[in-house]
Parts: C-alpha cells; structure tokens; sequence
C-alpha cells in the first residue's frame, strides 16, 4: 500500500520540475496534501462498495489464491525492507527479550551518533500531537480517481486475505461486506486528519495473533499505544535506525513466507491449487499487487471453465437387486442392463462443453452414430434416386405408347372397357359382405400395412443396428441450462432416434425442468413422458417399453 501511495504522491508532487529542485518543505506538504485526499477517495470507495455488497469477490478468492497472494505480498515487502537492512548489519531478534534489543540498538545509535559518523538512517523527527482535521482537495479527485479505486480493491484484497487465513485458522466466519465500511471508514475519517491509505499489516496482525491477541481488545489497546505515541512519545523514536525497524518487520514477516511450502502440499494433493498458487505468486511478485490480483482472479475462473470441459464421464449400470446405478468402470459389482445405455457427466452442460459432452456419449456408447446416419443418408438417397430413373423409364415407355398405331389404341380402349365392365362387377360383390366382415378386413389390412416396412430401417438398409434400444441420459450434476446445452440435448434425441434408440432423461432438478420449459424444449416429439425422477425409474420404463422398430417417420412424432 505504500509503495503504491508513494507512486502517486511523486507523480503529482515530483522531486524536481523543470529541472529545477523543489523545496523540501513545499514538496512534503503537497504530498501529504494528495495523499489525504487519496485516502478520502480510496475511503468513498471502499464504503460505497461494501453498501453496493461488493464484497462477493471474496467468493472467488479461493484459498490457494489467498495463500499465494499473501505470500507474494510478504516477499514484496521483504524486498522493500532490503535497502535498509543493508544501510546498516544488525542482528534481528525474535521471542524472549526482543524488546529489550529493540530498546538497546536505539541506545546505541543514539550514543554513538550513527546518524552523523556513519550516515546511518534513522526515523528522524516525529512531529508530536494530533494534526487538526483538514477538508480534502476536490480539485485533485480527478486526478487520483483511477489510482483511488485501484488502491481500494488492493487494500480490500489484502484484509480479506489476511482475514480469510486467520479464520480458517481459528474456525470462523468474516463478513467481506463489513470489512469494506470498516476499512473505508477508516480510510475516509483517517485522510480528514491527513492519513494515507491503509490496509491490515501483516507483520503486526501476525504478532498480535502469535501472543494471543484475538479479540477487539488487542486492537483498541494497540490504538491506545499509538496514541500515546503520536501525542508525546513520538520524539523518543527519532534515533532510531530504519535498519532496525525493517529487521523488525522481516522476523515478523516469517509466518507468511513459510507459506512458501505450500507448493509441496499442493503438489501432493492438487496440481490445479498448485497451478493457482504459483500464477498468483509470479503474477504479484512482477506486476505488483493490482494488476497481479487481477491476473489471478481471471486465471482462476478460466481455470474453472477448463475444468468443467473435461468431467468425467461415465456408462452406468446396476448394482445387482437394488435402483443404485454406479460406473461400470469403477464399480465391479454394476452392471449394464441389457438393451439400456445409461450416460452420466460430473459436470453440468452448458456452451464450453456442450460438444464434448455429445462427442463422449457417442463413444462411451460404442455405437458409431454419425457414421450410421451418414450411410443411411447416403443409401435412401441413392434409393431415391433409383425410384426417379425408374419413374422417368416408365414415362418414356408411356409416352411411346401413345404415339402408336390407331388400330392398337382402339384395342386398348375395348380392353379397358372390359376391364371396367368386370371390376364394377366385383365392386357390387364388396357392398353385397357384411359390415363386421368388411370392418375386419379393413382392420386386418390396416395392421398389415402398419407392420409392411418401408425399407428404411438399419436392417432393411443392411447397416448394423446398436446392440441397445435405449438411452438414459442421468442429468442430476446439471445446475442450469443454456440455449447450446438444449440445442444440444435436442440433437441427441433426433441422432439416437435415427439410428432407432429412444432416449429419456431422469434425475432433473425443478430449477431445471423449468429451465427447460422455459426454453421450449418439450414439443410434440420430445414431451415430459421422456422425463423420469430417478435413473432407476427411466430403466424400469425402457425395459417395460422397448422401442419398436420404426416403419415410417411418422412413428417417431406418434411416440
């Protein structure tokens, strides 16, 4: 945060202008003008955000993010302490009687004048008192409003990072919404009385956490401290050497950079949190921490929808004498129901996997479909045009008919004559037959054309048929569905149907269904008689109703 507030302040406030230096005294005050007024902002910011519930960004901050965010944090302010540990060697001290080496390197910066013999910096004079509250410069909102709100979603990312870990930790629950008002209040009072921008610490939450510290109370204590400080202590800490406060900050620094043996957990329990952990740590350490929590916030999400691209799926089969169905793969005891094909995903379908899920069917299936609609295609066609050449043969033959003789026109007109003399004869034979007599043979007839086939099915057409008469498509991981998914689920229906299996789906959620009715994907040809609530339900239907072969088109509407 305060790497990112110096490089506003220098951009407005700059060292030299026009070649020329500035003031120390002038330049100073014009910084610590912008920065209050940023810090007003980054606050109007951060409390309208928390009041609009911006804090459901939190929801895709996961924890390998978090984990690896924090840590990349810490190693930037690590850096950031480097200058000064090497502007002067001193131990660092931890545990028992750190307090006390604290005390005793001031001591002797002060009695032997570090500042003056070794040009040893130090904290330099502290101004004691409270600064009288001052109104924000409006006129420099337009200049700080892009940096404001990136700050503000920085400073918010690192509280709620800091505040995820520590209540995993410690088995609690943090509002993301009321740690944006907090901090923006916070912000916002704060620059009235010319504070900069800030954020949780992590080197001081860490120590209040390590001496047990875990209420509000350490806080207010901590508060009362500082206030002590700024009013008439402050002058005590004008000796002490900077290298000193960054050994301080670094020791305590220790417990977020031993998050960096989080690459071997994750590499043993998940090389996706692993992948996540590490984009987030590189992306911070080079583009800083806003365009870093970009990056890993946006790599996460496309992470996810890879994710769902590559499910698993599986054919389903029975445990024997129960409705429990299970991956024949992964389940000795499942097996498939004869003549039943059922297909399930772990992932719900929408428009990045829609085309894998119907190319994985189709080969979990066994059954080449595209290849078989393919050669019936091409065979009704070709029979097609057969019918045509012959319809176009028996025209030619008609048309020389007709251009014959005189003499054999007039014989052909007696025998029609004849013809029609004999059949009117038999027409009186039919209406002199019983009306039951002629209704069963009208109906006899009736089922006898039902049954002639049309030469069109697989076996007519002399193509292999699927050793299956159903598919179920088991639909309980969908969560929602999009246009493609029921574009999708429609296209499966009419493939299977062209290669004569019908197809059910079971296991729907009601958002679903509704879903699905709000879509107008029920119609005449797919209607809820296709759906079923549970697999086992959809099986005991496909068993009970095996699909006959069809002998016209027209079959597959009347189902």
């Amino acid at each position: 945060m305060s790497v990112m507030v110096g490089s506003v302040t220098e951009s407005l406030a700059p060292q030299t202008l026009n070649d020329s230096t500035i003031n120390e005294t002038t330049r100073d005050a014009e910084r610590v003008r912008v920065a209050s007024t940023l810090s007003v902002l980054v606050g109007l910011f951060q409390v309208g955000l928390g009041l609009i519930h911006f804090g459901f960004l939190v929801t895709y901050l996961s924890e390998p993010l978090v984990r690896g965010y924090t840590t990349a944090a810490a190693v930037q302010v690590f850096v950031s302490q480097l200058k000064y540990v090497f502007g002067l060697h001193l131990s660092s001290h931890s545990g028992p009687l750190s307090l006390i080496y604290l005390i005793g390197a001031t001591g002797i910066s002060y009695g032997m004048g570090l500042k003056h013999i070794f040009g040893v910096d130090v904290v330099g004079n502290i101004s004691a008192g409270l600064v009288p509250p001052v109104a924000p410069n409006t006129q420099l909102f337009s200049k700080l409003v892009g940096s404001a709100f990136t700050i503000a979603v920085v400073g918010f990312a690192i509280a709620i990072s800091l505040g995820k870990i520590f209540a995993l930790r410690h088995g609690y629950r943090v509002d993301s919404n009321q740690e944006l008002v907090a901090l923006g209040l916070s912000n916002l009072i704060g620059g009235i009385f010319q504070c900069f921008p800030v954020s949780c610490s992590m080197s001081r939450s860490l120590v209040q956490e390590s001496t047990g510290g875990n209420s509000q109370v350490a806080g207010a204590i901590s508060s009362l401290f500082i206030l002590l400080i700024i009013v008439k202590l402050g002058e005590l800490f004008r000796d002490l050497p900077k290298a000193v406060l960054a050994a301080i900050i670094i020791v305590n620094l220790k417990g977020m950079l031993r998050q960096l043996s989080d690459v071997c957990s994750f590499w043993k329990a998940n090389q996706a949190d692993l992948l996540i952990w590490l984009v987030t740590f590189a992306a911070t350490i080079l583009l800083n921490l806003d365009l870093g929590l970009m990056v890993s916030v946006v790599f996460s999400l496309l992470l996810v929808v890879v994710r769902t691209q590559m499910p698993h799926y599986s054919i389903l089969g029975q445990v024997p004498d129960t409705d429990i169905y299970r991956d024949v793969a992964e389940y000795s005891e499942a097996k498939e129901v004869p003549g039943v094909k059922v297909f399930r995903s772990s992932a719900t379908v929408y428009f990045a996997n829609a085309d894998f899920y119907s190319d994985a069917l189709k080969q979990r299936c066994g059954v080449d479909v595209d290849f078989l609609i393919s050669q019936k295609k091409k065979l009704l066609k070709k029979r097609e045009q057969l019918k045509l050449k012959q319809l176009q043969k028996e025209k030619k033959l008609q048309k020389q008919a007709a251009s014959s003789k005189g003499a054999s026109v007039s014989i052909n007109v007696n025998t029609s004559l004849e013809d029609m003399r004999s059949n009117n004869v038999e027409d009186c034979k039919v209406m002199q037959v019983s009306p039951g007599d002629k209704m069963e043979d009208a109906t006899a007839n009736g089922q006898e054309d039902s049954k002639a086939p049309d030469g069109s099915t697989l076996k007519a057409l002399g193509l292999p048929q699927p050793d299956f008469h159903s598919l179920i498509l088991d639909l309980g991981a969908l969560s929602f569905v999009d246009t493609v998914c029921l574009k999708s689920l429609k296209n499966i229906f009419h493939d299977f149907r062209d290669i004569e299996v019908e197809v059910y789906m079971a296991a729907c959620h009601s958002p679903v269904v509704s879903q699905l009715e709000a879509g107008h994907f029920f119609d005449a040809s797919i209607t809820k008689k296709h759906l079923f609530a549970s697999v086992h339900d959809a099986v005991t239907f496909a068993l009970q109703h095996p699909r006959p072969v069809p002998d016209s088109p027209v079959s597959v509407t009347r189902l």
